[in-house]
């Protein structure tokens, strides 16, 4: 069960960090991605690690804003997000795939696994 957590309110210009985690099942064996939607509008890819952390992905909207990173000890993943916009507010989702994968780091059906979205939401 993925538990993602640090959502809040920050002003415009502010910073958050998202934790992705789960108890049980080790983490280190899968592929990690962060989407999120916003009232009205479907869900959107974020930001993605592979298992290792040997390489991550970004959504254009978020590139050289956000980082993602794993603490594969620690069994949690993190979206650090800096430089915040209005845009960004929306409901942020973890969701864990397999290590390999046909499918592409940005596609929802990559990930097998989601957790509960945490509410991000960023003022003007």
């Amino acid at each position: 069960q993925l538990q993602a957590s640090g959502g809040g309110l920050v002003q415009a210009g502010g910073s958050l960090r998202l934790s992705c985690g789960t108890s049980g099942r080790t983490f280190n064996n899968y592929a990690t991605g962060w989407f999120r939607q916003a009232p009205g509008k479907g869900r959107e890819f974020v930001a993605a690690i592979s298992w290792n952390g040997g390489n991550t992905y970004f959504a254009e909207s978020v590139r050289g804003r956000f980082t993602i990173s794993r603490d594969n000890a620690k069994n949690t993943v993190y979206l650090q997000m800096n430089s915040l916009k209005p845009e960004d507010t929306a409901v942020y989702y973890c969701a864990a795939g397999a290590r390999y994968s046909g499918s592409y780091y940005y596609a929802t059906d990559r990930y097998s696994n989601w957790g509960q979205g945490t509410l991000v939401t960023v003022s003007s």
